[in-house]
């Protein structure tokens, strides 16, 4: 965490602001690998503190490094100004996502003759490249999301509903070690495959229908995230056809994607694959983001990103293709994007499964 905390201080040290209150809870655990619910962590000119109640003051001294802990014993706000004020702050730095009106105005009431600055995404770059024990972190959420994948073509049957097959992939993850969900699933069967966000619902999947998974879970903070298509039963020629076209444009990226590209580069390559075989209009999402603590991230891999690839980023690769009143296709791996390349973190097949019934 240490070295965290030294890029923090490097950022602070060229912004026009001498102190930084963090108020997001996944740049806290980022900043601090404290994982309980209530607190605040703040840096001013020369110390950095972890700001918590009586609950978690204990946890707090266990889980964090670097930081002096602060119980509070009055208001949050009041107590924070306390340390400005002892400190020396002039100009104080805020996570303008983050804060709410309400509470921007309880900052601009209390913190007297305190600057507010608001910041936008200034942990984001930090948190894009990944450090070792991070990296771990998130290849062993992809392990069980990839044994849950396996799992599932064993379990599902016709006549099961989308609800069913998200519950299953849940628990299996839990079972092995996986926190939480990454996100709320996506199971669209049939028709409904062609939504790109089709939550799983209450229908019932039929036979030779394309089946569209997209899950992921949390392992110890860092997350996954998956999708992978399937038919249960007999793929008809279309199926194959939309099949073959997403899986071209997904490896190509495999093989061109590399640090020092930008989000936009890297999301041409596979639109350009489908956009030549007359799909442009049916792939309307970016190519990916990145994940690491959130399951949405940087760097943006898309047609309107402003991000450039860094080495040890994490990133997925997801092209898709949806026809309204038919079905769609989309395949997703994780990418650990290396100086030269990738490493593909993900084992699952990617060939046309058609699972027997």
């Amino acid at each position: 965490m240490k070295n965290r905390i030294k890029k923090v201080r490097d950022i602070i040290n060229e912004a026009e602001y001498d102190s930084l209150l963090i108020d997001s809870d996944v740049n806290r655990f980022y900043l601090t690998n404290f994982t309980g619910s209530a607190g605040r962590v703040l840096f001013t000119p020369e110390n950095e503190y972890f700001i918590t109640d009586f609950r978690y003051t204990e946890q707090a001294a266990n889980q964090t490094d670097g930081f002096k802990i602060v119980e509070l014993n009055k208001d949050v706000v009041e107590s924070i100004n306390d340390i400005l004020q002892r400190d020396g702050t002039e100009k104080l730095g805020f996570e303008a996502k983050t804060v709410n009106y309400y509470q921007y105005g309880k900052y601009d009431e209390k913190f007297k003759d305190i600057e507010l600055i608001s910041t936008e995404d200034l942990i984001k770059d930090v948190r894009m490249i990944k450090e070792e024990n991070e990296i771990e972190m998130i290849k062993k959420a992809i392990e069980i999301s990839d044994k849950a994948y396996e799992h599932i073509l064993d379990f599902i049957e016709v006549g099961m509903t989308e609800k069913e097959v998200a519950l299953e992939l849940e628990i299996f993850q839990k079972k092995l070690g996986g926190s939480k969900n990454a996100f709320d699933f996506i199971v669209a069967s049939g028709k409904r495959s062609s939504m790109p966000h089709g939550v799983a619902s209450d229908k019932v999947i039929n036979e030779n229908e394309l089946i569209t998974l997209d899950f992921g879970t949390f392992y110890k903070g860092y997350c996954s995230d998956m999708t992978r298509t399937f038919v249960l039963g007999k793929a008809n020629q279309k199926q194959k056809e939309i099949y073959n076209k997403v899986l071209e444009a997904q490896l190509a990226v495999i093989d061109k994607i590399k640090a020092g590209m930008s989000g936009v580069e890297a999301d041409k390559i596979a639109r350009d694959i489908i956009e030549d075989a007359g799909y442009g209009d049916n792939f309307g999402h970016g190519l990916g983001h990145g994940i690491g603590v959130e399951v949405h991230e940087g760097p943006n891999v898309s047609y309107k990103s402003e991000d450039d690839l860094k080495e040890n980023s994490i990133v997925t690769d997801e092209p898709g293709i949806y026809i309204k009143d038919w079905g769609g296709v989309r395949i997703e791996d994780d990418l650990l994007i290396t100086k030269d390349g990738c490493e593909v973190l993900n084992s699952s097949p990617k060939e046309l499964i058609e699972v027997s019934i």
